[in-house]
């Protein structure tokens, strides 16, 4: 029988978000994100057209990842930055103590601030941000707590930055695509992680971007990327000083 990928698997529970999981799965998990993320979330491509124009301009780019994991996206636009002799202060913050404590005790030097809280706790402190991002994090939010994300967002940007989320777009060619690709890798590189469970199970869990774009509010864009990636937008002006 074939797999049912006509509708979001929101009931399902990735392994990483069980409380109770092994925290040394966990940390395997966060570490390996990186080599992975490089081929699904294609971070470069995110830098060279919204990062690195807005540093060029000559301050310090506020940037905030929201829902970090690992941190490892973080880190990687902080590489990208001092290769080119740009500033920015980065900020990887995340619900989950334990992946700020993994991504803190791995910072290699880059200089991250590591926040563990809401995206309503910083807007509560009245902190704001040039850009706010986020990867693979808007399948695990319900409704509520996707417009509180997308609300909280354009407010930590005074309305007038750029807001950039990103997550996986549900389909067989994309299910299928994972579950081949990482094969070869399930008995060494991804061994003894949650990435290849976690990544079947999310793609069950995304959304189309017919579906994103139905429960997005007014003013938001959906863009599809490849491969299999969707973005939420939000662009306040043109987000440069």
């Amino acid at each position: 029988m074939s797999l049912d990928l006509s509708a979001r698997a929101v009931d399902l529970v990735e392994l990483m978000d069980d409380p109770d999981a092994d925290e040394e799965a966990l940390g395997r998990t966060y570490r390996r994100f990186s080599a992975v993320n490089a081929v699904v979330s294609r971070p470069g491509r995110l830098y060279r057209r919204d990062i690195r124009p807005r540093a060029a301009a000559g301050r310090v780019l506020r940037i905030l990842d929201i829902g970090a994991g690992g941190g490892d996206l973080c880190r990687d636009l902080v590489r990208r930055l001092r290769r080119d002799g740009l500033r920015a202060d980065v900020t990887a913050l995340d619900a989950d103590e334990r992946a700020i404590r993994w991504a803190s005790a791995h910072d290699d030097g880059a200089g991250i601030r590591y926040r563990h809280a809401f995206s309503g706790d910083l807007v509560a402190a009245g902190d704001t941000y040039d850009v706010v991002l986020s990867n693979h994090v808007l399948h695990h939010l319900d409704a509520a707590a996707l417009h509180a994300v997308l609300d909280d967002s354009r407010v930590l940007v005074r309305d007038r930055g750029l807001v950039s989320h990103h997550d996986i777009a549900r389909s067989r060619l994309a299910y299928g695509a994972f579950a081949v690709g990482t094969r070869p890798f399930a008995g060494n590189l991804l061994a003894g992680s949650f990435i290849r469970v976690d990544g079947l199970l999310s793609i069950r869990r995304s959304y189309t971007p017919r579906e994103l774009a139905a429960v997005a509010p007014p003013g938001w864009e959906v863009r599809s990327h490849l491969p299999a990636r969707l973005e939420l937008r939000w662009e306040g002006g043109d987000g440069r000083p």
